[in-house]
């Protein structure tokens, strides 16, 4: 595909998110895009030029549907690139770039501290189904990464911050260990997301949002996207991984995410502010052992975050309290504006206990391994929140 067009590069992303990949309907004049089902499209009198794995030509949904265009067009507005991929799920991105760039042999570089579907596919499947050589190390620790880097190393993969102890890695510093070891740099930003940060703009070669989060912020569509600058390796990643994998979105969750991403500025500026104000309060609240948010100056990677994220610290908050699983989970269903459930960037907070027997909890750092708990801010007042996170920890005596 060609580097996509943004008539409105150079606006707040404020003005871009509402108008880029947006046009009157062609048909009826309407000023919303439509939702297009179609499975299959009229395909040119001429066949003999067509390339039935393009994703050029509209002619079955799973090369492309328009709701997915458009959709990447606003993608790759709000992070000022000149490509970007949206595919299923943030996982089905993630797999997706890694499918494409790594072959049997590759090395990859991998953070200790990561989603859990980048853990598993890392730790137990590629290395073990394709020979892949995997090495997990503390991305925070640029020491530790030059250590474990070689000369022919095909990928690091970070996220920052990362998921989920809000741990601050330096995009900057570990593009140029990437690069000068001839390696590729892909960030996961679904913690930040590009109202607060833009990798590619801090030396990343591939940056992976979770559009199912923040971007969406509805909690009612799962997608993901790649955004990238080389034109060449996303048309790859479209033929390896779109076309000849099935990795598409549905026609219904790009409309809906596209919908959604509309107000993703104003919904992010929202929760920077009230997860700022929140992280400060459980600071203070006798029994929280912990808080972890960048944009506390307690926070190890917070001079670093002041640095590299422009608008704000985003919307988790990992903290804990002094009690055991049980306690935690009788915290959590005590809650009555806070909805228990996984995910997060939703308009509603959500709260989630990461147990103790957690497979993952003996690499986190060690105040992570007791009481420790994921909270997505969400859009209710946050003065609410607090009540509610006060009331929850006296119920269960904290």
């Amino acid at each position: 595909m060609a580097k996509k067009e943004n008539k409105y590069k150079g606006y707040d992303i404020t003005t871009q998110a509402i108008h880029t990949g947006t046009d009157y309907d062609e048909g009826t004049g309407a000023v919303r895009r439509p939702l297009h089902m179609a499975n299959s499209y009229k395909l040119p009198d001429d066949l003999s030029q067509v390339n039935y794995s393009s994703t050029d030509l509209l002619m079955y949904s799973r090369n492309g549907n328009p709701n997915q265009h458009w959709l990447e067009e606003k993608v790759a507005a709000l992070h000022d690139a000149d490509d970007a991929i949206v595919l299923g799920s943030g996982v089905a991105a993630l797999h997706a770039l890694f499918w494409t760039l790594l072959k049997s042999g590759d090395r990859v570089i991998y953070p200790n501290v990561s989603y859990m579907a980048v853990y598993r596919m890392f730790h137990e499947l590629f290395n073990r189904k394709f020979g892949v050589e995997t090495i997990m190390v503390d991305m925070t620790d640029l020491d530790a990464v030059k250590q474990v880097i070689t000369p022919g190393t095909r990928l690091v993969h970070i996220e920052t911050p990362d998921n989920p102890t809000n741990g601050v890695t330096d995009i900057k510093a570990i593009a140029k260990i990437a690069h000068e070891n001839g390696a590729l740099l892909s960030v996961d930003n679904t913690f930040a997301s590009p109202f607060n940060q833009k990798p590619l703009e801090l030396g990343a070669d591939f940056v992976v949002e979770a559009l199912t989060k923040f971007i969406n912020g509805h909690g009612d569509a799962q997608g993901g996207a790649i955004i990238s600058n080389d034109l060449e390796a996303m048309d790859r990643i479209r033929y390896e991984a779109q076309v000849n994998v099935g990795s598409v979105i549905s026609p219904f969750n790009a409309w809906q995410i596209f919908r959604g991403s509309v107000t993703f500025p104003l919904r992010m500026q929202r929760i920077n502010e009230s997860s700022q104000k929140i992280a400060e309060w459980l600071e203070q609240r006798e029994n929280v052992t912990f808080v972890s948010y960048p944009g506390l100056p307690s926070n190890p990677g917070h001079e670093l975050a002041k640095r590299q994220m422009k608008n704000g610290y985003g919307g988790v908050i990992s903290f804990g309290v002094d009690t055991d699983d049980k306690t935690v989970e009788r915290f959590c269903a005590a809650l009555k504006v806070v909805t228990f459930a996984v995910s997060l960037g939703h308009d509603e907070s959500l709260i989630f206990p990461q147990p103790s027997y957690d497979e993952r909890i003996n690499l986190y750092p060690e105040k992570f391994r007791k009481g420790f708990i994921r909270f997505s801010v969400g859009l209710e007042d946050p003065d609410d929140i607090i009540a509610d996170l006060d009331q929850a920890l006296k119920s269960v005596g904290l």
